[in-house]
Parts: structure tokens; sequence; C-alpha cells
């Protein structure tokens, strides 16, 4: 049986197969049309902003560190430089296999786990065009080998770098501070002050002291290379360099020999010092003993040596004349003094009877005396000379707290003198509203008694007690405290010389500063708290001693330092100024548990004085340990 025939319609097919080739040709057409418009988008609309891409894809930016400004003091001495040094260097874009490539190097060189580490930190924070260092310091012997194994390393190389270092070491180590490793928060510290470019490849930051608070002026302004690199990221060649600018030099008020000088006088004991220029506000010596060596954390300090200074009973870390807060003890007199005739409750002449104690009306309390059995007839004079304490206990009582804060204040007590150093402690000069703020209780009438002698709430730093003695040597006037005196331009070498400045001025009527200074003179010759200590002198001295409480006394107990462990024993302080008669130098020391002022404090400052008024240098300081500790100091 035959199939049925199948009869097909051409024509119907062939308009079905045209139409069906014009829809495919007009949806090609369409796609053709968007991708035209997406070419005209990007090469011409467009194409400001791929190029920019194109060329950042293929020009990369390496960073070159400037160098770090140098520290001198006033005599040119240099306290902070920089020295070169080898270090072996990685360009990771130039090795293939950058893990196998370390381990085959440490075959040659010393490479620790702490090198390691730090190295990829920085290839992570990094592009991997730059080159970094993966050991510094190396030695000749350890150049040698690489040098001699050079073509095995591709993308290796000994380079000379330039690394911090402070030539005397411990000496001034709190004053200067120190450069270390930039951690997690300088760096969001320098990304939230728009500063974080200017530190791509720099590996280090001040951390403390003249350091830190100048990093802006000692770091510089950090150059830069444009690499082209090939689409692996491979570097190909260097098209420009912008060469990077050193930071600027500083020039310091202080002296670094002074410095060694009061830093040897302390011998084992803890304390500060604080010395400057009475009519500048110069800082000639700041001290805060013991120290340490701030070599050990330019790179990173080992855990033994930080574990060391970490735990130690002595506290070398802390910044004692710029953040140790104590009570005057009766170094206060003098400004109280001052204060009792500014307000008109006492004249030179007004004399008390001193039975060896104060009581407040209506109270059985007795406020002691340092001498048992009294002062008998005290006028001011004798009331400075002698340090009588019931004196001023009834000077603070007919003042009262408030007036006592509004006149100390004017000498910078209980606020930030406003040093360029950055850290500072305001300390504390209570009053009513003081009080009234911190713990929310009522002012007392003994609070105002205790106050009187320093005692009590109140505490002040070194730095307040050196910038306050300066006030009264200069006749009222308060300069702020510089550290730096001049920032030399590292370009032009010119020098730009830091003005003094007056931060305040008590208007000290020439009468009552004549009676306070007098008095103040006369506590150095016999008779006075400081007699011993400046016997002698071909110079005058005008001061006052001071012993501050560490720990309270029951009231019919008495003292005796034998009895008591050493940090329970009293502080000693002594505060001067000298010439009396034309201040050049004025002084604040303190002496952690060193007892009475005139004993331990007052010889420190005498030292201090004898090297800055005559050259002269103490017996027990060598002239090896002189320049040591600070340059090249003569005996006599």
């Amino acid at each position: 049986m035959n199939e049925p025939t199948e009869i097909k319609y051409y024509q119907v097919e062939l308009t079905d197969f045209r139409h069906r080739v014009m829809i495919a040709a007009g949806f090609v057409v369409v796609l053709f049309l968007i991708l035209l418009a997406r070419f005209f988008y990007v090469q011409v609309l467009e194409h400001d902003r791929y190029f920019a891409l194109a060329e950042s894809n293929r020009i990369s930016i390496a960073p070159t560190t400037p160098n770090r400004g140098i520290i001198f003091d006033r005599h040119g001495v240099i306290m902070a430089h920089n020295y070169s040094a080898y270090t072996l260097e990685l360009t990771p874009s130039k090795i293939k296999d950058l893990s196998a490539t370390i381990d085959e190097l440490a075959k040659l060189v010393d490479i620790t786990p702490v090198n390691r580490k730090h190295f990829a930190k920085l290839l992570a924070e990094s592009h991997n065009f730059e080159t970094f260092p993966l050991r510094t310091r190396l030695t000749d012997e350890e150049v040698a080998r690489v040098a001699a194994n050079r073509y095995r390393f591709p993308g290796v190389e000994v380079k000379a770098r330039l690394f911090r270092q402070y030539p005397l070491n411990n000496s001034a180590s709190h004053l200067i501070g120190y450069i270390g490793r930039i951690n997690d928060e300088d760096l969001e510290k320098l990304k939230a002050d728009n500063n974080y470019n200017n530190y791509r490849g720099t590996d280090h930051i001040g951390k403390t002291g003249i350091e830190q608070s100048f990093e802006s002026v000692l770091h510089g302004t950090t150059g830069a290379e444009q690499i082209e690199t090939d689409a692996g990221g491979h570097a190909v060649r260097t098209l420009s360099h912008t060469n990077p600018i050193s930071g600027d030099n500083l020039v310091l008020n202080i002296d670094s020999k002074l410095q060694a000088i009061a830093e040897q006088a302390f011998g084992q004991y803890r304390g500060a010092l604080v010395a400057l220029d009475p009519k500048t506000g110069g800082v000639l010596a700041f001290v805060s003993n013991p120290g340490f060596d701030p070599n050990l954390f330019v790179d990173g300090i080992d855990s033994t040596n930080w574990n060391e200074l970490n735990t130690s009973p002595d506290r070398p870390l802390l910044n004692r004349a710029l953040r140790g807060a104590y009570p005057e003890g009766s170094t206060i007199k003098p400004f109280m003094a001052l204060a009792g005739l500014h307000y008109g409750v006492r004249t030179p002449n007004d004399t008390i009877s001193d039975p060896g104690y104060f009581m407040l009306p209506n109270s059985t309390h007795l406020y002691r005396d340092w001498k048992p059995n009294g002062h008998g007839s005290v006028n001011m004079h004798l009331s400075i000379v002698q340090s009588c304490d019931t004196y001023y206990y009834r000077l603070a009582n007919d003042l009262g707290i408030d007036r006592m804060h509004a006149y100390l204040s004017q000498f910078g007590f209980g606020q930030k003198t406003g040093i360029d150093m950055d850290g500072e402690l305001a300390g504390v000069l209570p009053s009513r509203e003081w009080k009234a703020k911190h713990s929310r209780q009522p002012w007392y009438p003994g609070e105002t008694v205790i106050a009187g002698i320093g005692q009590g709430y109140n505490l002040a730093t070194p730095l307040q007690l050196a910038v306050a003695t300066a006030a009264i040597a200069n006749g009222g006037i308060t300069y702020k405290p510089q550290l730096v005196s001049a920032i030399i331009d590292s370009r032009t070498g010119q020098r730009r010389n830091i003005a003094p400045e007056v931060i305040a001025d008590a208007h000290i009527p020439p009468e009552q500063l004549k009676t306070v200074v007098d008095a103040m003179i006369d506590v150095t010759r016999p008779g006075g708290t400081a007699a011993v200590a400046s016997a002698g002198a071909p110079y005058l001295i005008a001061a006052k001693t001071g012993t501050a409480q560490v720990v309270g006394i029951r009231q019919n107990e008495k003292y005796h330092a034998g009895n008591m462990q050493a940090e329970h024993r009293d502080h000693a302080l002594f505060i001067a100024f000298a010439p009396a008669d034309a201040p050049k130098i004025a002084i604040a020391v303190l002496v952690e548990n060193g007892g009475h002022g005139g004993v331990t404090a007052a010889p420190i400052a005498r030292a201090v004085m004898d090297y800055y008024l005559l050259g002269k240098l103490p017996k027990s300081m060598s002239n090896a340990t002189a320049s040591d500790a600070g340059g090249s100091v003569n005996a006599d």
C-alpha cells in the first residue's frame, strides 16, 4: 500500500522563513547598537575616568621615606640623630616564592620569628612592588655572605638605611623620649589626622617626649617614585622620582652637661628636677630619675628588658617631672605669705605666738608644728626662714580656701603649664567648687588648715613648682616653659627661634616681693632650713625647703623615718633661684621618700646651680662619668 504524498506550500514556508530571518537580524542589530552605545559611553563619555584607572593599573606609586630631624642641646651637643647601617631588603614583586626565599636567606643570616612577623605585617599593609626590610643592622660578615650569594636571590639586596640613635643613652631619656614601630593605634591616629599618606613606607613614629610632641616637625615629607608595572604587577621601570624632604632639626634650651650633673646628683634616689631660665621660660634641665635607655625601644623592645622596666618598683618609665603629682609641702609657704600680704590679712610685722600646734575654734584637734615646742614669737620673715607650720595654719584659716585658690592659681598651681611636651598633668589646687565637683561633699575648715602647708588635697608636679618659683624670681611674671628654642629648616638651614611667651602676671608689689625674697634668702643662711646645703656659696640663693607626708601620722604619734618602710617616708622638696639679686636660674627638686628637703633635695639643687653659675663640677662626679652622661664636662 502506498503512503500518502505530503503536500508542501512553498510560498507559505518561504514567507515564514523570511520573517524569522528578519526577526533574528533585528535582534542582532539591536545587540550591535547596544554594544556600540556601550563603546561610545566608555570611549567618549567616560574616557577620562577609564584612562585614569588604566594608568593606575599600569603606574604604581612607591613612597621614599625622609630622614628624621636631629635634636641638639643649646650648645650643639647631639641628643638624637640617625646613623647608617645595612639592611636585608626584599622586593616581593621580583620574587616568585617569597616564603622559600626567606627560608634560604635564613641559612645565611639570622632571621628570627619577630623579623618574619614584622615583614609579613609590612607586606600586608602595602603593595608588593615596594621594598621592605627583612633584617636590620647586618654585620659585615652577614653582608659579605649575602653579597656572595646575590645571584641566587633575585629581588633581594643589601641597602644602607638610617636608624635612630640616642648617644646619651639613659641621660635625658624622659625629655627626648624615643621612637618605636608604628602600631594600629598610631595608624588610626594618622588616618584621623589625614596624615596617613605622609607615613607610607615609614616604620617608626615618636612615642614619648620631644620625639612625640614634635613628630610633625621631625618626620619630614615622604617622597615618591612612579613605577611602571606589567600585567602581573611586576615593576618594569621608574617613570619619575620626587625627593623626600628631611625633617627639620630641633635646638633645645636644655644644657646636656647640666642635665648630666643633675642626674648624677640624685644618686640612687628617685625623684625629679626642673631648672628654668626665669627671664624666658627656657628649660635648662629636665630630670626624672631613674631613667631608661631609649635605644631599647627603637626596633621594638624585647620582653626581658620590657618586663624589667615595667615591673620595677622604681618605675623608671614614669616621667616624674611632667606626670608625678606630689603635695607641695612647705614649698607653698612663700606663695601663702604673698597671698596674706595681697589680701591684707597679714603685714610683715604681724606676729603670732607658736606653742607648737594650732586649734580651730570649738575643736580639740591639734594641728601640730614640725617643731614640737613651737617657734615662740613668729613674724612673716621667721615663718619662712624656720618654716613655721603653725603660722600657716592660722594664715590659711584667715584667708579661706577660695581666696587661697584664687591667688595661688596665678602662679600656675592646679593647671597645666603649657610646656611643649605632651602628657602633662594639671595637679590639684583645691577649692570648694573643686571638691563639690569631684566628691560632691562640703568643704571642711580642717581641710583649709592643712592646705596652708601644702598637704591635704594639694598636688603639684615638679614642673609646676619650678614655673611658680621662676615667677617669684621674675617679680610675678610667668613664662611658658619651653624645651625647644629653635627649629632649623632642613632645606634652607634657616633657624627660626621660638619667642618666649608670658602666660600670667601676679602683679606683686615690690615691697611685698622683697619681704618674701629676703626671707627666702635667709633660708639659706645660718638658722635657716637650707643653711648647710648653701654654705659657702659665692652667690645669693633664695630658697624654701619642703617635706611632704606620704602617709598620715596619728594625732599622738611622732614621725620616725627609721621605723618606717622606705616607700612610706616623707618626700623631700626644695625650690630656689639664684643669684637672688639677679636671677639666672630657678629650680625645683623633689626626692621621693628623701625626708627633709634641706638634707637631700637642697644639695642636688646646689650642684646644679654651682655648675650653671660657676662652671663648677661636683667632686663626686669624675670626668669620664660626666662626659659619658652628657657631653664633655671638664673639672676645674
